[in-house]
């Protein structure tokens, strides 16, 4: 039980990180700057990290900044403001995500100001990459868990990534407090936002969408902008002042 959690828990903050810093703040906002080197390795960690869920580094910063500009309006990709239920969401979202890689297969012009590494994305943006992964959580819990009620958790790590983007756009622009005005529903959802790193203070980034720090009142805590601080200080990032 203890190898299930301490790999649930790993698996969870893991996926987070790099869809937060690598995907989110970086591909998306592009709120510091990376070496080539690094950027591979960032590349190299969300394939492993999202496993059976990776998602594309440019297709998420198109369809994400397409969401800042249609918030919770008709052409919003993931907008629950325009979804009646969980389900039709999920579903939006995942058209949306498909329709967005036709666009690319069409238009491949469109990535050039987000990053991307065509040669490793052939090899894992694959249904047998993503199998490999799938099957790797299926021996391991079949291995460590002590009873077959813990294979429930299996589909949680397989839609890891899209899981961590319902929680985000699905709860912070349906509950919480705002602390600014805005023509979108986005809400700031937890005062201390440990679980998702910041990225529940939806209503702040909304407003200050190129800002590197989510958090805005003295209570809020974004772990996802302390965490950039630190790979500043160790010049990995580069932090734009």
């Amino acid at each position: 039980m203890i190898a299930i959690l301490i790999f649930f828990i790993a698996h969870w903050y893991l996926s987070l990180f790099v869809q937060t810093i690598f995907l989110h703040r970086y591909a998306s906002h592009r709120m510091f700057s990376m070496s080539p080197m690094v950027e591979k390795y960032f590349f190299i960690l969300t394939a492993i990290a999202q496993g059976t869920s990776y998602l594309k580094p440019s297709l998420y910063g198109i369809l994400h900044n397409k969401h800042h500009e249609h918030s919770d309006k008709e052409k919003d990709p993931h907008s629950p403001v325009m979804s009646s239920n969980y389900f039709s969401f999920m579903f939006k979202t995942l058209v949306n995500y498909r329709a967005g890689e036709e666009m690319i297969k069409n238009n491949p012009k469109i990535t050039k100001s987000y990053p991307s590494w065509p040669v490793f994305e052939k090899l894992v943006d694959t249904y047998t990459y993503r199998l490999s992964f799938l099957l790797m959580y299926i021996l391991f819990y079949l291995y460590f868990a002590p009873s077959y009620w813990y294979f429930i958790l299996i589909p949680v790590h397989a839609l890891m990534g899209p899981l961590h983007g319902f929680i985000v756009n699905w709860f912070g622009h349906k509950n919480g407090y705002r602390n600014f005005n805005s023509n979108d529903n986005s809400k700031n959802t937890l005062p201390v936002d440990l679980l998702m790193s910041g990225e529940l203070y939806q209503n702040n980034h909304h407003k200050f969408p190129n800002r590197p720090n989510f958090a805005v009142k003295f209570f809020e805590i974004d772990f996802g902008y302390i965490t950039l601080l630190i790979m500043n200080k160790f010049r990995i990032i580069k932090l734009k002042s």
